[in-house]
């Protein structure tokens, strides 16, 4: 075989050094599309998530467990492929009933999600915030059910869907840019997707957000939970009374009644 000339050993150098410098970048794009495309599921089952939950609070007296038992299986199919291998056996019914079972833990208001199947996210999977009717509104009696300019004839709901980013670089990559572009915290250290420069991740677009959202996601930034909090809002007309025991507290525990 005839020795190699020098200038193809530097052009093939070259070539090394340029696919190890931009590779990240080619790994990013097909993961971070990836975990948008799941993002965008995850919109979309949100905002189904929040219809069934105001369904079930107006057709069940504005219950919080009820309301939070449907957002949750609403969910299920956006962060966790119960029917899939990771699933139970049995049928697909059963196979839902126990990832839901599994995301209890505690009593309805602590339904988290699972470190394992749910990568290394703990925390709780949703809050639910009543932004209509007013808990000390509410009357002891349904006398007033049938009245339609009191105000509490209509369920307003509003769910915060604390989304997990689960694929690997993208959903560190994705939060940091994401808090970046909101104003919450630049960054400014090496760049992952271009080695050899610094990045300038800097607030593009300030994000108005209540501070108990904003505290949450950094919290779980700080555990290396990415999430993403994706917020998603129904009205219905209450078709059953409204009972003062389901408005002990505004939003359904653990959403902050500050909200």
């Amino acid at each position: 075989m005839p020795p190699r000339h020098p200038s193809e050993s530097s052009e093939s150098g070259q070539a090394a050094v340029e696919t190890a410098i931009t590779l990240p970048l080619v790994v990013f794009l097909v993961l971070g599309t990836l975990q948008l495309f799941l993002m965008m599921q995850g919109r979309l089952m949100a905002e189904y998530a929040v219809f069934r939950a105001t369904r079930v609070g107006s057709v069940r007296h504005g219950d919080c467990e009820a309301m939070t038992h449907a957002a949750v299986v609403a969910l299920l199919p956006s962060f966790y492929s119960y029917l899939g291998r990771g699933g139970a056996g049995g049928t697909p019914g059963q196979r839902l009933a126990a990832a839901f079972a599994a995301r209890r833990n505690n009593p309805y208001n602590q339904f988290r999600y699972v470190p394992g199947p749910d990568g290394n996210h703990d925390g709780v999977i949703l809050w639910l915030i009543r932004e209509q009717p007013i808990a000390s509104a509410v009357p002891d009696e349904d006398a007033y059910f049938d009245q339609f300019d009191d105000g509490v004839t209509r369920l307003e709901t509003r769910l915060i869907y604390w989304f997990p980013l689960k694929i690997p670089f993208a959903d560190w990559v994705i939060s940091r840019m994401v808090l970046a572009r909101w104003g919450w915290q630049d960054y400014t250290a090496q760049n992952p997707l271009m080695l050899t420069q610094k990045a300038q991740w800097q607030q593009t677009h300030a994000f108005n957000v209540e501070a108990a959202i904003r505290a949450e996601v950094m919290a779980r930034f700080a555990m290396r939970q990415y999430v993403i909090p994706i917020q998603a809002s129904a009205s219905l007309r209450m078709m059953t009374p409204v009972q003062r025991r389901f408005f002990n507290t505004q939003n359904c525990h653990p959403a902050p009644d500050a909200l």
